[in-house]
């Protein structure tokens, strides 16, 4: 069920509320699009500035929406473990699929601590994925933990977002073959999947769904060649995305596509305009604009 090319998807926002409108025009496009899954509620969905109620209706959106035709990942992460417990339940009553949990940022838990966190939301009964991403948490899960933590049915696979392309086959190694690495990054989507991962929650995918897809698809059918040819077309567009914080980037991206407005809401800011020529000039790269 959990594979191939997850966008993370963004929140639409039109004076400074949800856009509820564009954010199901968002879903019914990913699934004309090919995308294999979405995951609402990251941090690309803007989480950390939406309030508890705002995150509850996305995620009910998103799964109301999708009605079955891909499956859904809701993000649930938060590094109180009480409310990870809740958003995880609330994820469960919606409908979803399965949550995506990060580990704790700022209260930097021991590895003990992590076992603890994940535990509780996994007893939640919902397929938990482990969001490991040392550069935003200040804490790195070791692929040992993980594969304490695996033994757990709910916890069935990561989102892998260390860069560290070595850690594919560790993981793989203690963890066992039937575990999920999904990568975090799209720049290194390609060599993860040719270590053993099964394909990413992608930033850019919110801008190019479909060649996403596709060259998610051409990697895990063992076609390296024809997927060098696709990131070729791709890479820009990643670059560009991530020269400022990759949601701002995505959203700019799809505001030149029509799909909804480029809103983000503070600490972040809208796009230099040099960030934007570089983004629009890797989407015409990409094939995506004229």
């Amino acid at each position: 069920m959990f594979k191939g090319s997850l966008p993370a998807l963004v929140t639409p926002f039109s004076n400074g509320q949800v856009d509820v409108d564009a954010l199901k025009k968002l879903v019914n496009w990913h699934v004309d699009q090919g995308s294999h899954g979405l995951v609402p509620v990251g941090t690309t969905g803007e989480s950390p500035t939406l309030t508890h109620a705002e995150h509850d209706l996305v995620v009910e959106t998103v799964v109301n929406e999708a009605a079955g035709r891909i499956p859904v990942i809701a993000g649930a992460g938060s590094n109180n473990t009480a409310e990870t417990v809740r958003l995880v339940q609330a994820a469960k009553k919606a409908g979803a699929d399965a949550a995506l949990v990060v580990t704790p940022y700022y209260n930097k838990p021991t590895q003990r601590g992590l076992i603890a966190h994940f535990t509780a939301a996994a007893d939640c009964g919902l397929p938990i994925f482990i969001y490991n991403i040392p550069p935003r948490s200040v804490v790195d899960m070791t692929p040992d933990t993980m594969a304490e933590l695996a033994k757990h049915d709910m916890i069935i696979g990561v989102k892998d977002a260390t860069a560290d392309l070595s850690r594919v086959p560790a993981q793989r190694m203690r963890c066992g073959a039937d575990f999920i690495q999904l990568s975090g990054e799209d720049a290194t989507a390609l060599g993860y999947n040719a270590h053993g991962g099964q394909g990413c929650i992608s930033v850019t995918a919110n801008i190019a769904p479909q060649l996403i897809a596709q060259f998610q698809e051409t990697t895990l059918a063992g076609d390296y060649a024809k997927a060098l040819t696709q990131l070729d077309r791709l890479m820009p567009l990643h670059e560009a995305v991530f020269t400022e914080p990759g949601l701002v980037g995505a959203k700019y991206g799809m505001s030149l596509l029509g799909m909804c407005s480029e809103e983000v809401r503070s600490p972040l800011t809208g796009l230099t305009d040099a960030t934007k020529e570089k983004i629009r000039a890797a989407m015409v790269h990409a094939g995506l604009l004229n």
